[in-house]
């Protein structure tokens, strides 16, 4: 069960002419984009921990981003990070588990190793989704893309005790794939005219009840903006 969801109003994202933050005092942040699908895992595995004054989310903004935030904290340069106990660590999925595990709040892994090893395998296929997916925009779309919407109506058919990946439960195989379904669903319907969700009832299910989490809402993005943004990355000749 979600820990209680705080109405948060998050500061304008720090740019090139942003002073930091007193790095190293003690407080734990979490440094995002408020628009990158891989920091979105781990703001929406923080909210739905409920550590809002656990973990401080510091937006960053990734067009004009601030010199000190290569040198001084993540000299990867990428977004997210989590600055926790005097040192600074990345990758979005090693972050959620880092969250997860590291926090107190409800836990986002079952206890039921099978239930584990298969949250484990889909968050390893996430990449390959993900690639599959961006790499079809250059070929014929629908077509090449479709057999990894197939493999997540197939995983969410393993467990019938409910519509996450888990059945019942929550957990972080949700987590990392639903900042990009959900990009993936704006872009194909407005690009491309075409329903992901069509003929995938489990995925269509799926969809609609990660919307109904609180923990997720309000780290969505503007799909105004994403459709721009994929015209311009994708379809520009």
């Amino acid at each position: 069960m979600a820990a209680a969801t705080v109405n948060e109003h998050l500061p304008t994202p720090l740019d090139a002419t942003s002073e930091p933050p007193p790095l190293f005092d003690g407080t734990t942040r979490l440094y995002i984009s408020l628009t990158c699908p891989f920091a979105q895992r781990t703001w929406i595995t923080r909210n739905y921990k409920g550590l809002y004054d656990k973990i401080k989310v510091v937006p960053i903004n990734l067009r004009n981003r601030p010199a000190w935030y290569k040198e001084k904290v993540y000299p990867e340069n990428k977004v997210p990070s989590l600055e926790h106990n005097g040192k600074v660590i990345g990758e979005s999925l090693d972050l959620i588990k880092y969250i997860d595990s590291n926090f107190e709040g409800p836990s986002l892994l079952p206890n039921d190793h099978a239930k584990k090893q298969f949250a484990e395998d889909l968050i390893a296929y996430t990449d390959t989704f993900n690639k599959t997916v961006f790499t079809s925009f250059k070929g014929d779309t629908v077509k090449e893309a479709g057999p990894a919407f197939d493999h997540l109506e197939n995983a969410l058919s393993k467990f019938e005790d409910g519509p996450f990946f888990l059945g019942h439960e929550f957990s972080l195989a949700d987590v990392a794939y639903i900042p990009f379904v959900e990009r993936f669903q704006i872009a194909f319907s407005a690009l491309w005219n075409y329903d992901i969700a069509a003929g995938r009832p489990k995925l269509a299910k799926w969809i609609e009840e990660v919307n109904k989490i609180d923990a997720y809402k309000p780290t969505k993005t503007d799909p105004n903006e994403l459709v721009e943004h994929y015209k311009a990355r994708f379809l520009a000749q």
